[in-house]
């Protein structure tokens, strides 16, 4: 039986909600992940130190008893975000701002209107060395959905980085041959993540056959040629600049199947075996433990985990619901269906 012991991997963008929601969905992370980048998109979102601080204390309190996982915390920019709060964020142990452009995607509705009237808060991220995590999508009504990525990267993206040339940028859930030829193309101080989603799927998995909304996202699934050039972006020369960051979102079931579904897909539960199956279809297996556990670590300026987690080439069935909160499931990324590794625990 084929085997395969790595380093083990970080999560470098996991969503993990709070109440009942958070203690449904942490022990998934925690089994598998040494540490992961916590996204701050509550209701309401999570702004200053102190609502940063007091999220990790939820999440630490609600984490297995022997757990080692560490979060690592995030602030909401916005339109309020200051020079002085990135310092006293550099201060507390922040790692990160996110941004998200108002109305791109779940709760982002006090998100960024205006990027470059924040040209002196990423100056003063540039100086703390503190992160900026980038959902890339412009929202303007006349850009077509599919298209909203790469006019983020021609309007913003690029006109960013020449204001900000030291900025430390990660391109988050990156989608299309675009962005990842702007992260290749750019400096040492521009990466990406990548969920398994987009290297595994296409929008045909999003629409042929009626439409199956646990399949739905934001960015949302693109053409067959973006998800190969995502495959060869993160097994190619310039793969160092390239990690997982799963982009895990729990959504009920009920909020996904319904009229007006919600974007998000909960992958927690297997996202270390999915992302094998990529690298083991692309013949690069051995790239995997520098995509899940080593470029994230060096991005962020972490050292690697000590930990090792072994990988078998065995099927499993991944469960076709998961409970999330009182009288709630959730459909977990291939529920129902198989995966072709697991984790031995």
């Amino acid at each position: 039986m084929q085997t395969l012991t790595i380093t083990q991997p970080d999560d470098m963008h996991l969503h993990l909600r709070d109440g009942e929601a958070l203690k449904a969905v942490l022990p998934f992370t925690a089994r598998q992940m040494g540490r992961a980048v916590i996204m701050p998109n509550l209701k309401p979102p999570v702004v200053s130190v102190d609502d940063a601080q007091a999220y990790k204390e939820r999440i630490m309190a609600a984490l297995p008893a022997g757990s080692t996982f560490e979060p690592l915390m995030t602030l909401y920019l916005t339109d309020k975000s200051t020079p002085e709060l990135v310092r006293e964020a550099k201060a507390a142990g922040i790692v990160a701002f996110k941004l998200y452009p108002a109305g791109a995607t779940t709760n982002s509705d006090s998100g960024v209107t205006d990027l470059f009237k924040l040209i002196p808060v990423l100056e003063e991220m540039a100086k703390q060395g503190i992160l900026f995590l980038v959902h890339g999508e412009v929202t303007d009504p006349e850009i077509d959905i599919f298209d909203r990525e790469a006019v983020f990267i021609e309007r913003v993206m690029k006109p960013v980085l020449a204001k900000v040339p030291d900025l430390k940028v990660v391109f988050e859930h990156i989608t299309t041959a675009d962005a990842a030829r702007l992260v290749m193309e750019a400096g040492d101080n521009v990466a990406a993540s990548v969920t398994p989603q987009h290297l595994l799927m296409n929008r045909n998995d999003l629409l042929v056959g009626g439409v199956r909304p646990h399949h739905y996202c934001l960015p949302v699934l693109k053409r067959e040629s973006h998800r190969k050039a995502l495959v060869e972006a993160i097994t190619g020369d310039k793969s160092h600049k390239f990690f997982l960051g799963t982009d895990s979102a729990p959504h009920a079931r009920s909020a996904k199947e319904t009229a007006c579904g919600c974007a998000g897909m909960f992958s927690a539960a297997t996202a270390i075996e999915l992302y094998a199956e990529v690298f083991e279809n692309a013949g690069a297996l051995d790239k995997l433990e520098a995509f899940a556990s080593q470029n994230g670590a060096r991005f962020y300026g972490l050292p690697e985990n000590p930990r090792k987690i072994t990988l078998v080439k065995q099927t499993q069935l991944v469960a076709p619901k998961v409970p999330f909160g009182e009288n709630e499931v959730l459909v977990p990324m291939r529920g129902g269906e198989s995966v072709g590794w697991t984790v031995q625990y």
